[in-house]
């Protein structure tokens, strides 16, 4: 890419001076700022001061030309970078969403594989808590023949 701004600088095409910043959106003049001496009335030149002027608005109208040529190449030249940029913008955005893509396949992955484990888990959980109310009925059981017995041992005379 060239090092030229895309924005911030006086309009290539000079039809804005030094105000507004050049946008990309600019289309430079292809007919140049025209330097039109205003008429007056000029005393006649000899032949050779009249082709020496002649030459010099010629040079003028040149180095115009070379102007306006070179701000058309400026904006041509900025519009391509505008292109490789958007392309460059584009080629990224897909390779950012196939990087999403791929990121949200491997988190269901491991979506999935926990899942499985924390059902393996809970399954597990289940049976320690199905033992566990077995123990429980086991222990009440206990508990109420020891009171049953102490019971009975209380109620007995004592010799």
């Amino acid at each position: 890419m060239r090092s030229m701004p895309l924005t911030g600088g006086p309009c290539p095409c000079m039809t804005h001076g030094e105000g507004p910043s050049w946008d990309g959106g600019c289309i430079p003049r292809t007919e140049g700022p025209e330097f039109r001496p205003r008429p007056r009335a000029e005393p006649a030149l000899g032949h050779r001061s009249s082709l020496y002027f002649a030459s010099l608005g010629a040079t003028i109208d040149g180095l115009q030309q070379q102007a306006r040529d070179i701000c058309n190449r400026v904006t041509e030249s900025r519009q391509e970078d505008q292109t490789v940029l958007n392309s460059f913008r584009e080629s990224l955005l897909l390779k950012v969403l196939k990087l999403a893509e791929q990121l949200e396949e491997r988190l269901f992955r491991s979506y999935d594989s926990y899942n499985k484990l924390i059902e393996e888990r809970l399954q597990e959980l289940s049976e320690v808590l199905e033992r566990v109310e077995g123990v429980q009925a086991e222990l009440r059981c206990i508990c109420c023949t020891i009171e049953a017995a102490y019971q009975d041992l209380c109620l007995q005379p004592e010799p």
